[in-house]
């Protein structure tokens, strides 16, 4: 069964809710974007296997704990996927980076694919799919499809902001995915956005509208 951890580090709560405010400015909307990132991308990789080395410190010889070769991959969802890829490259800088292009149906608010690039050896790797919003659930449930249908066997989610919808629809089509969140909000309105959110994420990080 899927294990869902909601952040409650007072330095995430802090920049999660400088994020919400509608006054955020661009640049600083995505500074903030990438030190989420990494305050969350050391939680998310708690469980990394680690291996003893022998190594020389300037005093004498001793044995450290090292990562013991875990490949790791961040797949964003595009676009706004693409707003915590730097900060976590910043604590884990030899994962590679995939991209899973998506974007939401105005109508019918369902997933439409129109990318999909990851590396060659997927099915090796720890995949971290990232998107700043589990809204529906739908852009988690299909990215999730995607990486499978490429070999992927050891999933995580991490995400910004998720409603109960999508943590439940992303759970009950994906029992074996991990769920990261930053904060989870109170539920989803008429035009599926996340209440109370913090807007579109993606116009908010790239200046969009």
């Amino acid at each position: 069964m899927a294990k869902i951890m909601v952040f409650e580090h007072p330095l995430i709560q802090h920049k999660v809710a400088l994020m919400r405010n509608k006054d955020t400015a661009c640049k600083e909307f995505r500074d903030l974007a990438r030190e989420v990132a990494m305050l969350m991308t050391y939680e998310v990789t708690r469980d990394l296997p680690t291996e003893e080395v022998e190594i020389e410190t300037p005093i004498c010889k001793t044995t450290v704990k090292m990562l013991a070769g875990k490949k790791l991959a961040i797949v964003p969802i595009l676009r706004a996927g693409l707003g915590f890829v730097d900060g976590m490259l910043e604590i884990i800088p030899s994962a590679k980076v995939g991209h899973v292009g998506l974007y939401r149906d105005p109508e019918t608010h369902e997933p439409v694919e129109y990318y999909c690039k990851l590396p060659e050896d997927i099915d090796k790797r720890k995949i971290i799919i990232v998107d700043p919003m589990l809204a529906t659930g739908g852009s988690a449930v299909a990215a999730v499809d995607f990486v499978k249908q490429k070999g992927a066997k050891e999933i995580t989610f991490m995400c910004l902001i998720a409603a109960p919808e999508g943590i439940e629809a992303l759970t009950t089509a994906h029992p074996d995915v991990d769920i990261y969140i930053a904060a989870k909000d109170e539920k989803l309105n008429e035009n599926a956005y996340i209440v109370p959110g913090l807007g579109d994420a993606g116009d908010r990080i790239f200046g969009t509208k």
